[in-house]
C-alpha cells in the first residue's frame, strides 16, 4: 500500500457501504500504531523479493501475538478507508477507537460525525445516522468462541492455528523496521479471504492492516497517537439509543 489516505465520502454510496462499518467491530482484529502509509518506504524489489524468500513468519507472528497478551486497554485515532468497486469510490472515515479487552470495544467518527460503533460486553451497537438515520442495529456478542470485536486478536491471538502465513517484504519507517505478512484463514467462512499485517520487529505492534473481504471490498486501517493499558472512560463502553431511535435486533 503507498499514498495516504484520502478524506472523502460519495452521498447515494454511503448507504450501502454503512454496513461494511460493523465490519470492521467483527472481523477486523488488529492494533496499529503507525499514520498512514506514506510513513513506509519499501526495499528495493529485488532485496524485498529475497529476504521473502528466506524469512519465517513465524516468529514475527509469536513476537507480536506475545506482545497482544500485554494489553489490557488501547486508545488511537483511526483512519480506516473501504474500496468497493462495484459501489463507487473509496469512502474514508476519521476517529477515536477505545478497547478493553475482553468484548468492549467502540469506535468513535469524526468523519463523519456522530456515528458511532459500541461493544458493550453484552452487545455490538451500529450506529450510522450518516448512512441511516433513524435505526440503530445491536447484535448480540457470542459468550464463548470468539475474541470479540477488539481490532486485534483475530490475527494475533493463536495465529499457528488459525492462518496460513507468508512473509511478504520488509518496510522501513523513521521508527524502524517493519514485517509485512500475509495470512490466510483456515476458517473458509470467516467473511474475509485474507488479510496483511505490518508488524514492528523492535515493538511487536502491528502498524498497518489490509483486509480483503467478501465481495472483493478491501479495507485499510491506520492508527495513530496510540495509547496503552491506560485507564479508558467507561462511558466510551456505553451506548443508549437517542430518543426516537428504532433498535433493529440481528
Amino acid at each position: 500500500m503507498t499514498g495516504s489516505p484520502a478524506v472523502g465520502r460519495s452521498g447515494g454510496h454511503a448507504v450501502r457501504r454503512s454496513g461494511g462499518r460493523v465490519a470492521a467491530a467483527i472481523c477486523a482484529a488488529v492494533f496499529l500504531t503507525a499514520g498512514p502509509t506514506d510513513r513506509l518506504t519499501a526495499v528495493s524489489s529485488t532485496a524485498a523479493s529475497s529476504t521473502a524468500a528466506a524469512q519465517d513468519p513465524w516468529p514475527i507472528l509469536d513476537h507480536a501475538s506475545a506482545t497482544y497478551q500485554t494489553v489490557q486497554t488501547l486508545t488511537a485515532d483511526f483512519v480506516q478507508v473501504i474500496e468497493n468497486p462495484m459501489v463507487g469510490p473509496p469512502d474514508t472515515t476519521r476517529g477515536r477507537l477505545f478497547q478493553q479487552r475482553p468484548s468492549r470495544f467502540a469506535m468513535r467518527f469524526h468523519v463523519p460525525p456522530s456515528d458511532r460503533i459500541v461493544a458493550d460486553g453484552k452487545y455490538l451497537w451500529l450506529y450510522t445516522p450518516s448512512t441511516t438515520p433513524g435505526q440503530v442495529i445491536r447484535s448480540r456478542i457470542p459468550d464463548a468462541g470468539t475474541t470479540g470485536p477488539n481490532l486485534i486478536g483475530q490475527f494475533v491471538e493463536r495465529p499457528r492455528e488459525r492462518y496460513t502465513a507468508r512473509y511478504v517484504r520488509a518496510d522501513s519507517t523513521a521508527a524502524g523496521w517493519i514485517d509485512v505478512v500475509a495470512l490466510t484463514p483456515h476458517d473458509s467462512t470467516l467473511p474475509y479471504s485474507g488479510a496483511t499485517i505490518w508488524v514492528g520487529r523492535g515493538d511487536g505492534l502491528v502498524h498497518q492492516l489490509e483486509i480483503a473481504e467478501s465481495g472483493g471490498q478491501i479495507r485499510r486501517v491506520w492508527l495513530s497517537r496510540l495509547q496503552l493499558n491506560v485507564p479508558v472512560p467507561t462511558a466510551e463502553f456505553r451506548f443508549t439509543p437517542p430518543h426516537g431511535v428504532a433498535v433493529v435486533n440481528q
